[in-house]
């Protein structure tokens, strides 16, 4: 009869308790119970796509919800960067970010809601892809050198497209003539690197400078041929393409992929979307798609994901320097 009673109390003070528990505290431990935004800041057909797919579709096995991709393009990638940042801190919008919209966009572009890595939440660095160099397959231009000659002898002549203004091919495209003394005139595009490849294949422009992921359908049709990959060593993906590490301007930028959610979010969902992107990024299946589709494994969660955006701040303010004396 003793134990009956005791085992009433128990039950009345834990229903109590949970009674007067807050609501958002008993959401934050019960997350994720409806679907997942994820906003790509990029136009489909470009790079980021396929990235921002699989690592979706591996949250939604982690999770057991389902997670919606939605493509929210434009102003540089910094309208859908800005969505993210600016959302309800509750697990529920997530989105994919970049080296160049969160971390050289707010040293240009005034009033955007974030100013640096401390202004979101970052969640884990996916990978880094480098920039390759594509021409029409019947240009004129069989390599990387008589390109960039040609750059040299007709300043601001040649133009190659880029998936928007300061996107990071574009700012490849800006280092290599900061080091070179070339003058490449970069085309940005609104509609992301499916736009920037077709405007180099229909004539509009010289060049592109873009990802592999979105351009390799084009290259193994024998539509393009890739002078250059902005990387210091062979391109496993495309091993014909010049290493920019092999020329005397080394110093390339190659895109980082990571993701990131607004600040805020309750201890309970941040710890859940942590381990639960730690788990995809070391995963088998993950490694062997970014090999398969060009891009490099270099995984970093949290405050490491955090430090190395904060690090390319001074190499973003010397290409910005480069720009406004060049004018």
């Amino acid at each position: 009869m003793r134990f009956q009673l005791n085992f009433r109390r128990m039950a009345w003070v834990s229903l109590a308790l949970l009674a007067v528990a807050p609501p958002q505290a008993r959401a934050a431990d019960e997350w994720p119970t409806r679907d997942i935004t994820f906003y790509v800041p990029y136009a489909p057909g470009g790079s980021t796509d396929p990235i921002s797919r699989k690592y979706s579709e591996l949250l939604e096995k982690q999770l057991k919800v389902k997670v919606i991709v939605e493509n929210k393009p434009g102003a540089s990638a910094t309208i859908g960067t800005g969505a993210v940042i600016r959302a309800q801190p509750d697990g529920y919008t997530i989105g994919l970010g970049s080296t160049s919209s969160l971390a050289y966009q707010p040293l240009e572009m005034k009033g955007l809601v974030w100013k640096s890595a401390s202004d979101y939440q970052s969640i884990v660095k996916l990978s880094d892809l480098p920039a390759i160099l594509a021409v029409p397959a019947d240009a004129r231009w069989k390599t990387f050198e008589e390109f960039v000659a040609e750059a040299k002898e007709k300043p601001r002549k040649l133009k190659v497209s880029v998936s928007g203004l300061r996107s990071a091919n574009d700012i490849n495209i800006q280092q290599l003539n900061k080091l070179s003394g070339a003058r490449i005139v970069t085309v940005p595009f609104t509609g992301g690197g499916g736009e920037s490849t077709l405007a180099a294949l229909g004539g509009r422009v010289d060049g592109t400078c873009g990802y592999a992921p979105g351009m390799k359908g084009q290259i193994d049709a024998g539509k393009l041929r890739v002078l250059a990959v902005f990387q210091q060593g062979k391109y496993d993906l495309i091993p014909d393409a010049k290493p920019i590490g092999e020329t005397p301007w080394k110093e390339t930028f190659p895109v980082g992929y990571y993701v990131i959610a607004p600040n805020g979010l309750p201890k309970p969902v941040l710890d859940k979307l942590m381990a639960a992107s730690k788990t995809i990024v070391e995963s088998d299946e993950f490694k062997s798609f970014l090999k398969a589709n060009g891009y490099t494994w270099d995984p970093k969660l949290g405050d490491d994901m955090k430090k190395e955006l904060e690090a390319y701040d001074g190499k973003f303010r010397a290409i910005l320097k480069f720009l406004d004396d060049d004018k």
